[in-house]
């Protein structure tokens, strides 16, 4: 039987191992979720999220052997239990807003034909797949199967093979809630994540865009939805109004938070001219007081890079700025500390847009930090991105940002701050570009796409007879 070594981020060893199903397995454990999703869909919306409070529950009284197992996946300790949190404030969070939120119908009178009238019915998918990646391993398990199952639908979850180890406690909470035959996790790799999408009626997958286009291809050819949350390389537009104490605070953050592995990290930084060296005075110091939490997990603002390979992506990205005349102020070197890799911030100025740091996404704590002459040319280097996640604007008042924004292809805007859709879940988006396809996951259609409307159209009156339709007139 075929296992898969799993890699510790911050020892660097293999200290855990799984076994993917098999395709018997996968078959059985579908046929277990399309036998359970009937009586599940049938039950009113506010017993299902009574069912689900009862999960939340189990989750909290398990929170820190998920959250101990959350901090050997990502090399982090708080934001592992932030996770564990999260999971739990979303749970209930849907359990006040699904019942409101849950699409309803009424009879409606015909426009063209006073006799007839139509009313919806809204039916969910019958399984869900959800396919998820590394550095959130909880949050994004959960983002796309917590509205799932509330809608009605079961889910199969695959995690990322990169961090695994928090499913084994998690399923306990997921067995001690009853809910094992409408929400199962199943580890593996990209040949595990395949057989999800064959087996299930509605694929949701978050990671890069390259994997993102074969599952929209995967789902084209078997004829089920897709909706994807992608890559991004999320500009910051500072303008020249801007408190830059303020624009520094919130770049820094916005860039390095959980080591900068989020897909709404901001990755460039565009500054006017003649603001760049001042801008730079303040942020270098800023990011070279950042300190790594090695050797002590309790220390520090920023863990290891979780995937070896991404180190390997960022340290090109690095040297190919500098190759082409970039200058590295502060961090800028993959270090390797107890065997893990990491990466202090790493401020690079004097870059522009034939540097891969510019165009390709990252994924690491880097801030290149370029210089543009008007915001024309601001905005037009921002939307010079094969990308359109999300985006960042810092202004001297709301009313200047805002009017920055509008003119950015994004799907999401934060707007005197930065990254604020990894903070605030109410406001629907969509990506634009490469960055996904499919309705929000945040807002109401984070529920609401989980459905298909049924028309039913009701004759109040007498059929037409093939008579109307006669050649004749």
């Amino acid at each position: 039987m075929t296992t898969l070594p799993v890699r510790n981020p911050r020892t660097g060893e293999t200290d855990a191992w799984i076994t993917p199903p098999t395709m018997a397995e996968l078959d059985e454990i579908a046929a277990r979720l399309r036998a359970a999703q009937p009586a599940w869909a049938a039950e009113s919306i506010e017993a299902r999220m009574e069912r689900l409070k009862r999960w939340a529950d189990a989750i909290e009284a398990d929170q820190y052997a998920i959250a101990k197992a959350l901090e050997a996946d990502t090399g982090r300790r708080r934001v592992a239990m932030l996770e564990v949190q999260g999971a739990i404030a979303s749970i209930r969070g849907w359990a006040v807003s699904a019942p409101q939120l849950a699409p309803k119908a009424d009879w409606m009178q015909g426009r063209s034909n006073a006799q007839l009238k139509h009313t919806g019915q809204y039916v969910p998918y019958p399984v869900v797949g959800v396919i998820s990646p590394w550095n959130f391993p909880l949050t994004l398990s959960l983002i796309d199967a917590i509205p799932a199952l509330a809608a009605g639908c079961a889910v199969i979850v695959k995690p990322s093979e990169v961090t695994p180890r928090f499913v084994e406690p998690l399923m306990r909470t997921i067995d001690q809630a009853g809910l094992s035959d409408l929400l199962v996790f199943t580890p593996g790799g990209g040949e595990t994540g395949q057989a999800i999408i064959e087996r299930s009626d509605l694929v949701c997958f978050t990671g890069s865009v390259p994997t993102g286009k074969k599952v929209a291809a995967s789902a084209a050819a078997n004829l089920i939805p897709a909706f994807l949350e992608l890559g991004g390389k999320d500009p910051l537009i500072i303008t020249e109004s801007a408190d830059l104490d303020l624009a520094v605070t919130a770049a820094l953050r916005g860039s390095v938070l959980s080591t900068g592995q989020a897909c709404q990290s901001i990755e460039r930084i565009y500054v006017p001219a003649s603001l760049h060296d001042a801008f730079l005075e303040k942020l270098v110091p800023a990011a070279e007081a950042v300190r790594l939490n090695w050797p002590d997990i309790e220390a520090g603002e920023i863990g290891p890079l979780i995937f070896a390979k991404q180190a390997d992506i960022i340290a090109g990205q690095i040297e190919d700025a500098r190759a082409k005349g970039a200058t590295v102020h502060t961090g800028g070197t993959v270090e390797t500390h107890g065997g893990g890799k990491w990466l202090k911030p790493t401020v690079i100025s004097g870059v522009d847009h034939s540097m891969t740091v510019m165009t390709e996404e990252t994924f690491g704590p880097v801030l290149p930090v370029m210089a543009y002459d008007g915001i024309e040319e601001a905005v037009r280097l921002a939307n010079d991105t094969l990308y359109g996640l999300s985006a960042a604007v810092f202004a001297g008042t709301l009313e200047e940002a805002e009017s920055v924004a509008r003119q950015l292809d994004a799907g999401a805007v934060s707007l005197n701050d930065a990254a604020l859709t990894a903070l605030f879940y109410e406001a629907e988006k969509q990506s634009f570009k490469a960055s996904g396809l499919g309705p929000s996951r945040m807002g109401a259609a984070g529920l609401t796409r989980f459905f298909r409307r049924k028309a039913l159209i009701a004759n109040t009156g007498a059929p037409l007879g093939l008579e109307a339709f006669r050649e004749e007139g």
